[in-house]
């Protein structure tokens, strides 16, 4: 082959023939397909949807739900990062449908300045509010004195374990309440999801429990709980399948996922194994690797 043949054709930058190629291609491509632009386009339309329990209509669990909203004196203001708003099966929207709407505020984000938030920050600024979430400086809910004339206001953050530390730490506002966490044996009613152990809740689960101690009324939780154990019966009759604990599956060999490479979460996965307790988290949804799914109460 001659220099001459090597060289690009005269006017041509290098690299041009070659583009000029692909845009004939692409030419005789779009005149192939000329006819498929033509053909209507399906519009993909979402299920309607109930307005009061936002489940869709055909599976709505307002049935389960109160009559009427509990009245409770406790304001609790849910702090649900970005990512848990689009979530399927969420336990948020059946939470809210059982309070009355000003004692069920929920604000979607990441960080909450005061001057975006003035109502936020007043109430974080509240000596009465408390914000749930476990530490070596939260005390147990139930240590804290309630004094049934002076309403009290609650924070609780909906996200996973990194979204709650990630909001939690970079927002100032959230450390100037008393922080609290819950002290509570029971088993989670959200079967159909793997949790890391038997005694991980929702964030509905939580907010039952808080709202129970801090009301002194037993009949709340039974109340709150109820549309979440329909929703579980609901999905188990359609295919759905009782998950067992990632404690329980790493405990008998039943464990079939990779294990992390991180240090931090491999050194979570074995304290699982060896039936050590992580302090409270919480685990919803995603089919994602479960350790990354750990929530706080």
């Amino acid at each position: 082959m001659t220099h001459a043949e090597c060289a690009p054709a005269r006017g041509v930058p290098p690299g041009g023939a070659r583009r000029a190629a692909m845009e004939r291609g692409s030419a005789e491509e779009g005149e192939g397909c000329a006819g498929l632009w033509e053909l209507p386009v399906e519009l993909c339309e979402r299920r309607p949807e109930c307005g009061r329990c936002s489940r869709p209509q055909k599976v709505c669990l307002c049935p389960f739900l109160p009559i009427h909203p509990l009245k409770v004196s406790t304001c609790l203001y849910v702090i649900q990062h970005p990512a848990e708003e689009s979530r399927v099966l969420r336990t948020v929207p059946l939470l809210a449908a059982c309070l009355p709407p000003d004692k069920c505020k929920i604000l979607v984000g990441r960080r909450f300045s005061e001057d975006r938030y003035p109502e936020l920050a007043t109430v974080c600024r509240n000596p009465s509010t408390l914000i749930l979430y476990p530490g070596a400086e939260a005390t147990n809910l139930e240590e804290v004195a309630v004094m049934p004339s002076n309403p009290l206001a609650m924070i609780i953050i909906d996200g996973t374990w990194s979204q709650a530390k990630d909001i939690f730490y970079k927002n100032p506002l959230f450390r100037l309440p008393k922080q609290v966490q819950l002290k509570t044996n029971i088993s989670s009613q959200y079967v159909i999801r793997t949790q890391p152990t038997n005694t991980c809740l929702s964030t509905l689960e939580c907010a039952a429990v808080a709202l129970t101690i801090m009301e002194k009324n037993k009949s709340i939780q039974e109340t709150i709980l109820r549309p979440l154990q329909a929703l579980c019966s609901f999905q188990l009759q359609h295919g759905a399948q009782i998950h067992h604990s990632k404690e329980h599956l790493l405990k008998n060999g039943l464990y079939d996922k990779p294990m992390p490479k991180n240090k931090r979460k491999l050194r979570r996965m074995e304290l699982l194994a060896d039936c050590i307790h992580l302090i409270f988290v919480v685990s919803t949804f995603p089919s994602v690797p479960h350790y990354e799914r750990e929530r706080f109460i």
